[in-house]
């Protein structure tokens, strides 16, 4: 299983690396909703998809966060220069968390790359996907936050 639909975002502890800059956690959570998405460089999957993570980044740039987590398959996969390098082949440009120790991947209770995880302005899960599964409902769900009024605890 993965993280629980209506599950808290995990704090982004534990990365041994970041790429195109760092995000905070408390940064994140209260003005727009939040895309984390898990890619490897061993996928081959992860680069077919990244597109349209790249597209969902550009259109909505002032009303959705993105952030990358790298999650390592093997060891060949922990190469920060080879993951430095998809990053700019693939035009990855939002913050990327490279966990290469899984502490991220363990907190998300995350199984699989590529894999989706969409949460609300106040940081609550509320869309998951993973594999090549089509990207209309991970938009259809962003598009529906969008209009939301935020969801009271």
């Amino acid at each position: 299983t993965s993280l629980k639909l209506r599950t808290e975002l995990p704090p982004f502890e534990g990365a041994t690396a970041w790429i195109n800059g760092q995000v905070e956690q408390q940064l994140l959570v209260g003005d727009k909703p939040i895309l984390v998405h898990f890619w490897s460089v061993s996928c081959r999957l992860c680069k077919v998809g990244m597109d349209k993570v790249n597209h969902f980044r550009d259109q909505y740039k002032d009303d959705l966060h993105v952030v990358a987590v790298h999650m390592p398959r093997s060891t060949e996969d922990m190469d920060l220069e080879k993951i430095e390098r998809d990053a700019k082949q693939y035009n990855i440009t939002q913050p990327i968390f490279v966990d290469g120790d899984l502490k991220l991947t363990k907190s998300f209770d995350n199984k699989y790359v590529p894999a989706y995880y969409l949460f609300d302005k106040t940081g609550i899960l509320r869309h998951y996907q993973a594999g090549a599964s089509s990207m209309n409902m991970l938009e259809k769900r962003l598009n529906r936050l969008l209009e939301e009024a935020p969801i009271t605890k």
